[in-house]
């Protein structure tokens, strides 16, 4: 009848207007995030995080370090737990911990600088099979050789001297030899070499 109201129709429309509000389901959230993420840091997890609820129901993403054997210590040494109700959800510290954990500083700083792109970035560090980015840059062929202007770690050093002594056929007992020694500590007294049993 004219001038009366459909009461149901408005009901229904109300009803699709509800629905069109209702929250986004936690993919969809997801995939807009990842949308928003263009910091570098991301580039060292894997692209999709997981979704994750604790035990006081509260919603995490949950980042997977993209190392081949992750670094870091702890209960979950490759994750790396974001939750989605503080206020700083947004905040890449405690990934930017784990990669300098896992890929070293000087690589972290480099590519924060550099404003790497992520999904390059991805595709590269996915084909690492040892976790160290400079294998992604190893000299191939002929060409000059460079070297680093970084001191070795202690590790570093160890796996070196392992390389150059097999490489070599030198003896173990090299690296305690006084001669041995006046060239690396030269200039770096503080410089850490192992014992012959560190290495053999």
């Amino acid at each position: 009848m004219p001038g009366l109201e459909d009461v149901d129709a408005s009901d229904e429309e109300d009803e699709e207007d509800e629905e069109g509000e209702v929250e986004e389901t936690d993919e969809a959230e997801l995939e807009r995030l990842i949308e928003e993420w263009t910091s570098p840091v991301y580039a060292f997890f894997q692209p999709i995080p997981d979704i994750t609820y604790d035990a006081k129901g509260r919603r995490a993403h949950e980042f997977r370090c993209a190392t081949a054997v992750c670094k870091c210590k702890g209960a979950n040494v490759r994750m790396v737990r974001c939750y989605l109700d503080t206020t700083d959800r947004k905040s890449t510290r405690n990934l930017k911990c784990h990669a300098t954990g896992c890929w070293e500083a000087e690589t972290i700083d480099s590519a924060l600088e550099v404003k790497v792109d992520i999904c390059s970035a991805c595709a590269t560090l996915g084909n690492l099979k040892d976790g160290s980015i400079m294998a992604a840059f190893e000299r191939k062929g002929k060409g000059k050789i460079t070297y680093s202007h970084r001191q070795h770690t202690k590790p570093e050093t160890c796996v070196e001297i392992v390389r150059w002594v097999a490489e070599s056929m030198r003896p173990f007992s090299i690296v305690e030899d006084h001669g041995f020694r006046c060239l690396m500590k030269t200039g770096r007294p503080e410089y850490y070499l192992p014992s012959h049993s560190t290495i053999s």
